[in-house]
């Protein structure tokens, strides 16, 4: 019942973004450029079956896989630009380097040296989420209390124990912020990769439409994609709130 008071508002305005949309695409009355949400709601419904259990499955499959690689590998470079002053020299400059690079210029290079399959998509999705997912961490380790590590330290505590004492409490909000920033960005990252090359997938399907001239067919997997992006958001934030009871006095 709270969340849905504390959503109200949000869901008031997208309500209210969804009838504008219907006014306005009625009003414009060609559905292979603006279709209506009625129109996309149908087509989802008669698309249900290719959608929910060959496409969807496959982005997902690719954005689990992404993430979750994307965050073992931006975890341990955040531990480790903490840790050593020379790594954070070294590969901070580097890490975002890898920022600049155009992710569909380079997705079709993924395409073209590892095919069609899964892992071409896996590294367009990794090339987009690790970045935030590094530095948020990284910021939320150098936001300790410097204060409390050095009390610690007097009482003999060693690094391992400000480590998991100190700096992984301090960490976790921030940990938080960047998973929600990057479930985001693997989708859309899945989804790059799919349009650019791929056998299946709401990407792939997004673009089959389009060439057909289909724009409700276009938008369907488009509205699925941002749906389940949107749960997956919801998800982890309901597990943050149930982690970190104590940063709002629970």
């Amino acid at each position: 019942m709270k969340a849905a008071k504390r959503n109200l508002p949000a869901l008031a305005f997208l309500l209210a973004l969804v009838m504008l949309w219907q006014l306005g695409a009625m009003e414009l009355g060609a559905a292979y450029i603006l279709p209506t949400p009625a129109q996309i709601a149908e087509k989802l419904w008669q698309l249900r079956v290719p959608l929910f259990t060959v496409h969807l499955p496959a982005t997902l499959s690719v954005t689990a896989v992404g993430l979750g690689i994307s965050l073992v590998l931006g975890l341990l470079l955040a531990v480790c630009m903490d840790a050593s002053p020379l790594v954070r020299k070294v590969l901070y400059p580097l890490v975002v380097a890898s920022q600049t690079i155009p992710t569909t210029a380079i997705a079709p290079l993924f395409v073209l040296w590892f095919g069609y399959g899964l892992w071409s998509k896996v590294l367009v999705t990794i090339l987009i989420t690790f970045f935030p997912i590094a530095i948020t961490v990284y910021d939320g380790f150098r936001s300790a209390s410097q204060e409390m590590a050095e009390l610690l330290q007097s009482y003999g505590a060693g690094v391992g124990a400000v480590f998991w004492k100190v700096k992984i409490p301090c960490a976790l909000p921030y940990f938080f912020s960047a998973l929600k920033m990057a479930i985001p960005m693997s989708v859309i990252g899945a989804a790059i990769g799919e349009w650019l090359g791929a056998q299946r997938g709401l990407g792939y399907f997004s673009r089959r439409m389009m060439t057909q001239l289909d724009g409700a067919g276009v938008f369907a997997p488009i509205v699925l994609l941002s749906a389940a992006a949107m749960l997956c958001v919801a998800l982890v934030s309901l597990l943050e709130r149930r982690v970190l009871r104590w940063r709002d006095g629970g």
